[in-house]
């Protein structure tokens, strides 16, 4: 008997547990976000990790960015992580422990702790997870742990991540030392950067509309509200 979890399962959990409507231009985001992950968890290679639990967490909240009503970010991400039957402040509370890593660190040191070439005594946990990354041949490889690694670049130096030549060099240096192709890594980030962008411009097309339609909503409602005056007669 197959009793692994379908997509179909994980997506009615989800809509079980957030029970109000998603925002149109945010649904594909939730709608993508919860089938990757769940196709992970039913992965016999994968394993949870902190770096994966970061690409999550900063996935979410870099496309959620702006959702109104802003209380329903939270039962959103809470929902997408039962569906999958995880705990989401598991996620949470490591993406929220390797991001104050990150900034502690200077980004030369990051790049080497993460490259597996230099040791440092500051997070036992994922010291741990890194080597046991390296050693694993069958690791499973996944986008959101590069955005994992993306996001410990940007919390430890904003300005690296922003320069090809710097950026490129510390991936080459990383996925060598976790034993990760390059490539893979560096295609998974353009097309997440290219993505944000994408978003950030539909985000601006639909506030533009929104504000167009408010203000046709307010001409129309000060026409109607402006009396005609009669003729005056001076007959």
């Amino acid at each position: 008997m197959n009793n692994v979890r379908t997509v179909s399962d994980t997506k009615r959990t989800f809509y079980n547990l957030h029970t109000r409507p998603i925002n149109t231009i945010y649904r594909r985001v939730v709608e993508e976000l919860m089938v990757e992950m769940h196709l992970l968890s039913v992965n016999i290679d994968f394993s949870y990790n902190p770096i994966y639990a970061l690409g999550v967490v900063t996935t979410f909240d870099r496309f959620m960015e702006g959702y109104q009503p802003e209380r329903d970010q939270e039962s959103i991400f809470n929902a997408l992580c039962q569906a999958i039957e995880t705990d989401p402040q598991h996620y949470r509370h490591d993406a929220q422990r390797l991001q104050a890593v990150a900034k502690g660190l200077p980004v030369k040191d990051l790049i080497g702790w993460l490259a597996q070439t230099t040791y440092l005594d500051r997070d036992t946990d994922l010291q741990a997870q890194l080597q046991a990354i390296a050693n694993n041949p069958n690791f499973k490889y996944n986008r959101l742990f590069a955005i994992g690694v993306f996001s410990l670049l940007e919390q430890s130096d904003p300005e690296l991540v922003k320069d090809e030549k710097q950026l490129t060099e510390a991936l080459k240096a990383i996925a060598a030392g976790l034993h990760l192709s390059d490539d893979k890594l560096n295609k998974d980030l353009e097309l997440y950067r290219s993505n944000l962008e994408k978003m950030a411009q539909a985000l601006v097309v639909m506030a533009d509309m929104l504000s167009a339609d408010r203000k046709k909503r307010e001409q129309r409602k000060q026409q109607s509200t402006t009396s005609v005056a009669p003729p005056s007669s001076n007959e």
